[in-house]
């Protein structure tokens, strides 16, 4: 049997491994600012590059962006402890989490910026785009893992019994 940790460890090592394989693809079969459509007027695959965080914010601020992210891993790493990891979904919620951050900042320390490339948008009326910024695999596994990690802890939220009132 898997003890927590371990769990952590693999799933988080096996996110790294499948988002730096899909940026790879992505490098050596579309050129940078390409889009190939896969779902006309849905969703495209893109190449481009992000040195900012979500939705682009911070832009140009790789640097910091790289040392929040470590310093994210070890505050999550020591306080793991905080967030059900003795339950199966915490310990996928944390995995999930760990696995993201690092995929970004292997990109962030290797490349100088972070490769995104799954776009999804509409066409509105007028002709025009209207879009969901570009994200990858590293975003979708720590945006799952954050999710994952709320619903964990409304569920485990329970009322506190009333006190038992004595009679005298």
């Amino acid at each position: 049997m898997k003890t927590g940790n371990s769990r952590i460890l693999t799933l988080a090592l096996s996110i790294l491994a499948l988002d730096q394989f899909t940026k790879f693809l992505v490098l050596k079969f579309l050129p940078y600012a390409s889009e190939r459509p896969i779902i006309p007027q849905l969703f495209s695959l893109v190449h481009w590059r992000n040195t900012g965080a979500a939705f682009s914010m911070f832009r140009d601020n790789n640097e910091i962006l790289a040392i929040i992210g470590v310093a994210a891993l070890i505050i999550l790493f020591f306080s793991r402890h905080h967030f059900e990891i003795h339950t199966l979904g915490g310990q996928i919620s944390l995995g999930l989490i760990f696995g993201g951050i690092l995929g970004n900042l292997t990109d962030r320390l290797f490349r100088e910026h972070v490769i995104d490339f799954l776009y999804f948008f509409v066409i509105r009326r007028d002709g025009s785009e209207a879009g969901f910024p570009a994200f990858n695999i590293a975003d979708t596994a720590i945006c799952i893992g954050v999710g994952l990690l709320l619903v964990l802890s409304w569920r485990s939220e329970r009322p506190k019994p009333a006190p038992n009132e004595t009679s005298a």
